[in-house]
């Protein structure tokens, strides 16, 4: 079923670009409009744009329907959880705890660990 689905997929993906392609710009038609530029085609003026554009925006709601179809099927009940969820914390001691604990933090106007108040002569 996925595979059938990727391939209308691509084949929809195609058929978009190729109808877009194919299309008449907004600014063609002002040019049709004083002469420069073929007014008609096989469809006639107004017939082609509305066939093509009717055409595209079928093949782009397949598209969209194909997308959301593939986005179902590639999420499996199995991967539940987050993308961590595979992860383990590690493990320490008692003795590395003691090893990684963060320091003290420094208290602005407070003397710093250590050192001695006095002012050197």
């Amino acid at each position: 079923m996925q595979t059938a689905i990727l391939i209308l997929h691509i084949l929809a993906a195609f058929s978009v670009v190729i109808l877009v392609l194919l299309q008449h710009g907004k600014g063609a038609d002002m040019g049709a409009a004083f002469g420069s530029g073929s007014a008609g085609s096989l469809f006639g003026s107004a017939g082609a744009a509305n066939f093509l554009s009717r055409s595209t925006g079928v093949l782009a709601a397949v598209f969209f329907a194909t997308s959301l179809g593939l986005t179902y099927f590639s999420a499996s009940p199995a991967k539940s959880g987050g993308v961590t969820s595979g992860l383990e914390a590690p493990k320490t001691d008692a003795k590395d705890a003691a090893k990684t604990a963060p320091a003290a933090p420094v208290v602005p106007g407070a003397p710093a660990a250590g050192k001695s108040q006095e002012i050197p002569k």
